[in-house]
This record gives C-alpha cells, structure tokens and sequence, in this order.
C-alpha cells in the first residue's frame, strides 16, 4: 500500500499561535540584548505550519516587498530551510532585521487570513528572523559574486537601509559601488537610530562585512555638500542615488521650549547605541543625555518615542512617561511595542501634549489636557484642548520624538534645479526614484518623510533596478 505523506501545513485550527518566548520585563530592563529568544527548529517548523495556503495571500500583498511568505513558511514546515531562506533573500536584501523591526501587527500578521477567522496570526516576523539566523549559522549567506563586472559606476550618498538594499542589487549586477555616510558607520538608523534591545547591531555589522567583502567601497565621515560636492559626486560616478533618510527634528512650541535638558530623539538614541559599540560620548558621560536617576519625560507616540522610553528604563531612570496628544488606540506606534513598554515600567499619558517648561536646566512640563474632535485629513480625530486642563509634570529630562522632516538639500548642495515637494522631500517618479537631474536617483524616506525601513529597501532595490535599466539603455545607444 501506498503511503501517503502528511500534510504538514493547515494546523491551525490545533495548534495555537507561540510567539518566541520573551524574557521576563525584570530581566530585560538590566541589559540591551534583544527581549525575544530564538525558534528552536522544531517550534518553527510547527509555527510554519500554521499557516493556511490560502489563494489570495494577504500577507504577500500588504508586505511592502511583497515577501513569497506562504512559500517560504511552507518550506520551512517541511523542513527545508536552505530552500527557505533562498526564496525569503529573494525578494528581501535584509529578511532577518524586517524579521526583528518591521510592525508585522500592523503589515503581513495584521492581514492574516487565520487572524481574520480568530485563530491566531501565524508567527511570520519571528520566522523570517530564524530563517536567515539560521542561513547566517550555517554559513548559506555568501559574498555577492557578480558574473561580469561592469565598469559603470553608482554613487550612494546615505548608508541606511534604502542606499545599502540598492548597493546590494547593483553589486549583485556588477556594477561598481561607492556608498558615501556622513557617520563613521554604515547602517544609518540601523545603527544609530534602532537600540540593541530591538535589533543588535551585530546583526547590522555582519550585513555590512557582507557588502564591503563584495565589492562596495564606503567613505565615512563624509557630508556632501562640504567635504565633497554633489557636482563632483555627479562628475565621478555614472548615476547617483540619493538615500540620506530625514534627520531634522521637529521643533516643540511654547514657553521655555530651549531649556537645558530638553534634547532631541536622535541624539539621544546615538548616544546610547554609540555607548553599546564602547565609544566615549561626552554628552552621555556629563550627563546631558543619560537618563540614569532622572524623571523622564518622552513626547510623541511614534516608534521613535517607543524607543526612548525603553532606552531610559535600562539607563536607570527614576521614571518614564510618555506623552501622547491621542488615545491609544490613534497612535501611530507598534501596539506590541507599548506592551513592551508597559511591562517595563513606562507610564503612558493619553490624550496629553507639552503647553510649556518650567526651570533651566528643566524641572517641569505644563501638561496640557486633550479630548479627540472631528477626524482631520488624514480621518483620525483631531486632538483639541480642554480649556484650563493643565497639570505640572516633573522632569529631568525631556525628549522630543515628535517625528523628523527632510533637510534642505538643494540649498545645502547648491541644486536648485533638484526638485522637492511642498513639505521639502525630493520629487522623485514612483518604483524608478528618478529625480529632475539626470542621472540622479532618491529613495527612502528624503522621498517619501519619514516611513518604515522595509518600505526603503523596496525603494532600494525598485531604483537600482531602473538604474541598470537606464545604464543597459546608455550602453546600447553608446554601440550604435
């Protein structure tokens, strides 16, 4: 008789949804290390199979990279991870670090069919992660190892996810590479931005080895635009991509806004992630930006704001707050990333927003009290103020996490005819990223504000794909 194989996926209506175990909230606030263990393999192989195969994958469809999910949880149900992981690197230069960061609540488990009928999302985050963890362990990720190389040339001015995605498949293609940073290590927010206890930054490092063992040539410490110009850049390299991310923070209104003591998101998570490569920081050793003993306060509700509360509990604060002008429920923030928080001790104050500051260096914010009006623009309601609702707050330290806005690049690289938007991001033609210059290319969040590392590396690999389109072009009409 013949027998016939199991049917390794559909289990989900008897096995139940398991995330990777998570370290206890106690634990976790001592250190930076990332808060969620590894899938043994069996447990992944059983999480794979729960997904349902369904006809329409609307997990496929609402990945901003369209990842071959069911294809590659399949595989890995059966057991056959190399295979797994050649299809999850297919369509995805950095599987593992969307595995540990991307909202998934929010993407690919947030659309989830089984999710839909009340059975539990499949575990797609923590499974992508193993997946590529595994292909690193067992030496599957290789040096890119072009077929021919070409002697065309892209300049990449920003070494963040959306300019390493492209350095990536134009390498793979052949073409010569230069990645230009103004920081003394690649990876942009990967690096600096993201703390260790989300994403360690040796996963980041080995991608980068990775590149530079490949081909890729970065200039640190380099800021175009002084020590080195756009028009030169231009000059030395057949296309140019601009990928430098938004790094100017928004500013916070009303009385004593310029305090000593109220500092910005980004310089506080450099600082912190600067101590965790063993860099000295004098701003964290005089204090400036170290949280240890104070009386926190974060204002915003982004993951940016996510991530400075949970960086101030493992610095040792007195206490951690968050502000938030909405309710729960409209913010904009990863809801697994608030219990996160929760759980380690940070207090959230809804429908709460800054009127002022009191003390220099700070010791108070004016806590202004918030109800939720008419939906704005966007359909969310509106936050409005209720008249005389206002409460003292101590703080030590106030950060600002209310976002990032584009820099004025064609002021600060002298190109006026590089065309913006209204709210000052590069005009750049939808999956080409071409811009108004010729030859010059922009992806990420200078295009579209600031947005989701996933949505820049598919901004990634969409412009270098039209960059080869484009020096493939060049090339036949120079033979003719």
């Amino acid at each position: 008789m013949k027998t016939v194989a199991k049917q390794p996926m559909l289990t989900f209506v008897t096995v139940d949804r398991d995330m990777p175990e998570k370290r206890a909230a106690d634990a976790r606030r001592q250190d930076f290390d990332e808060i969620y263990a590894e899938y043994a393999d069996a447990k992944a192989k059983e999480q794979s199979s729960r997904c349902s195969q369904c006809g329409v994958p609307y997990c496929q469809s609402h990945c901003p990279l369209h990842n071959n999910i069911p294809d590659w949880l399949r595989l890995t149900a059966e057991g056959r991870l190399k295979e797994a992981y050649e299809v999850s690197q297919a369509t995805n230069t950095f599987p593992e670090i969307c595995g540990r960061i991307c909202p998934q609540d929010r993407l690919c488990e947030g659309n989830c069919v089984i999710e839909q009928s009340g059975h539990g999302t499949v575990t797609i985050g923590s499974v992508e992660k193993y997946i590529t963890d595994t292909a690193w362990q067992e030496g599957w990720v290789e040096t890119i190892t072009p077929n021919t190389e070409r002697v065309e040339s892209v300049g990449i001015i920003g070494a963040g996810p959306g300019g390493l995605a492209a350095a990536d498949v134009l390498r793979r293609a052949g073409v010569q590479v230069t990645v230009y940073d103004r920081y003394d290590r690649a990876g942009g927010l990967l690096t600096y931005g993201i703390p260790g206890f989300k994403l360690e930054k040796d996963v980041v490092m080995r991608r980068i080895e990775q590149l530079e063992k490949s081909g890729v040539t970065f200039v640190m410490n380099c800021n175009v635009g002084s020590d080195i110009s756009f028009d030169a850049l231009r000059g030395k390299h057949d296309a140019v991509l601009i990928a430098t991310g938004v790094y100017k923070s928004r500013d916070l209104p009303g009385p004593g806004a310029g305090s000593q003591g109220i500092v910005r998101a980004i310089d506080y998570l450099t600082a912190s992630n600067r101590m965790s490569f063993g860099d000295q920081v004098e701003e964290f050793d005089n204090g400036t930006l170290d949280a240890k003993d104070k009386s926190v306060v974060v204002i915003g509700g982004g993951d940016t704001a996510m991530d400075c509360v949970r960086t101030a509990i493992r610095q040792g604060a007195r206490s951690v707050k968050c502000l938030y002008r909405r309710d729960r429920e409209n913010m904009p923030g990863s809801q697994r990333e608030v219990q996160n928080a929760e759980e380690e001790g940070v207090v959230f104050q809804w429908l709460s927003a800054p009127k002022g500051f009191s003390g220099d260096p700070v010791n108070t914010v004016k806590v202004q009290q918030m109800r939720l009006g008419a939906p704005d623009a966007s359909g969310r309601q509106s936050p409005e103020e209720i008249e005389g609702a206002i409460v003292d707050e101590p703080a030590d330290l106030v950060i600002k996490a209310l976002g990032f806005e584009p820099e004025e690049l064609p002021t600060l690289w002298d190109q006026p005819e590089l065309e913006v938007t209204g709210w000052g991001t590069i005009k750049a033609q939808f999956t080409s990223g071409r811009t108004s210059l010729p030859g010059v290319y922009a992806v990420g969040d200078i295009v579209r504000g600031a947005s989701l590392v996933v949505w820049a590396i598919r901004d990634g690999r969409d412009a270098a794909d039209a960059i080869l389109d484009d020096l493939n072009k060049a090339q036949v009409v120079a033979a003719e």
